[in-house]
């Protein structure tokens, strides 16, 4: 956590060019001796205008960390509700509704199960499952939910429910975190996914995400799923207000999160969309930024064994590029995701196996398709067998 940003800010815009030169050579000698790189050498990273040499130093990790590997997995995205009592200005307008509005909807049960078997067959591995905050829906609601899927699907890995939904929970039920993840764990959630994390300073926070919990909230949250046992992503959402430096704050508050418990599986930059949003005065980010952004967090969270590139946000073409900019993995199949399309994504709403394949090997890698907590998985033209990563020949490369 940073102490004092603004001196950091001031130093930073202070560094000449010459300096800054010199630096980045003394930062690529650290990532080669596999040093941790400090606050200070994520924002010299982010100025540098050497956006291909920034792409090397992070494609180098990624290959000591994941070989010549790039994931993916055979997913569908279940948003049960768009109804949120949270005045959000990322999604309001754009995909949530409030209560009683227009255009919100909250799917029964029968209605979810019907979606799931409707864009269900036998290759998918996993559910990602989130919503909004809906005061209608009992915590009861969510346990049926997941019994319900379970039961249809028992070999479909249910990832579920953002540490903001988990912490609504816990208020709507004035139960304490640790029995609400009790509850879902024995219901039939195997994972969580990292949205709601979006930047954690307290400046930006309240300008971009209204009464979404607090920065410190979703990492208390985060904390004590893991002391559970259950594994989550985690995410930043970059373009909006915040500065380079609240970025790079955000990646080292999750890397000392992971220090702790090396509960994260991994992280997924998310770059905003403001075209649908009351945000919608602002531009896009530019490929160079998301490139740069990947690029950043791969070499500041050494203690991450994954960073993704989300096709939803940047496209599946710089998706593509990005696999040598140090993300190893391009998520999913996904299909229905809303919540970003709703915002504005100009994306499809999902990719085929062969198409993600097509993208990773036309970069120059080995794709491998995972389940959710990164086992890889074998297909025959009958059945489906997850591995574990020693039986694949993965040791040390998958967490």
């Amino acid at each position: 956590m940073i102490s004092d940003m603004s001196q950091l800010m001031y130093n930073s815009f202070c560094m000449g060019e010459a300096e800054l030169d010199s630096v980045i050579h003394r930062i690529k000698q650290k990532v080669e001796r596999g040093e941790r790189l400090s606050f200070q050498d994520g924002i010299t990273l982010y100025r540098s205008g050497d956006l291909i040499g920034l792409g090397r130093l992070a494609d180098l990790v990624r290959v000591r960390l994941n070989g010549d590997l790039a994931f993916y997995n055979v997913n569908r995205h279940i948003n049960y509700t768009n109804v949120c009592v949270i005045d959000c200005q990322l999604c309001q307008g754009a995909y949530a509704r409030k209560p009683g509005e227009d255009g919100g909807y909250a799917m029964t049960l029968d209605q979810v199960f019907a979606f799931a078997e409707q864009k269900t067959n036998d290759s998918v591995t996993e559910f990602h499952i989130v919503g909004g905050l809906n005061p209608a829906l009992p915590f009861q609601y969510y346990l049926d939910l997941l019994v319900g899927l379970k039961l249809r699907f028992p070999t479909v890995h249910l990832k579920a429910f953002t540490m903001v939904e988990l912490d609504f929970f816990s208020k709507i039920t004035r139960q304490p975190l640790e029995w609400v993840i009790d509850k879902l764990k024995d219901a039939g959630m195997g994972s969580c996914p990292g949205g709601g994390a979006e930047i954690f300073a307290k400046r930006v926070r309240p300008l971009i995400a209204g009464h979404k919990i607090s920065g410190e909230r979703w990492l208390e949250c985060a904390r004590v799923l893991h002391g559970k046992g259950i594994r989550s992503n985690a995410t930043m959402l970059y373009g909006h207000l915040e500065t380079i430096e609240e970025r790079v704050d955000h990646l080292i508050q999750l890397r000392e999160l992971q220090d702790d418990t090396g509960g994260f599986n991994c992280l997924i930059p998310l770059a905003f969309h403001p075209e649908n949003t009351v945000l919608g005065n602002l531009q896009a980010t530019t490929g160079t930024d998301d490139l740069r952004t990947i690029a950043v967090s791969r070499l500041i969270l050494d203690n991450f064994q994954h960073i993704k590139a989300y096709w939803v946000t940047i496209t599946p073409a710089l998706a593509q590029v990005a696999l040598r900019f140090g993300a190893d993995d391009l998520d999913g199949t996904i299909i229905e995701e809303r919540i970003i399309h709703g915002a504005g994504s100009p994306t499809s709403p999902g990719l085929t196996r062969n198409q993600i394949e097509q993208l990773i090997r036309d970069a120059g890698c080995t794709p491998v398709e995972r389940d959710t907590l990164y086992n890889p998985v074998a297909r025959s033209s009958d059945n489906l067998e997850v591995q574990s990563p020693t039986s694949a020949g993965m040791t040390g490369l998958a967490s």
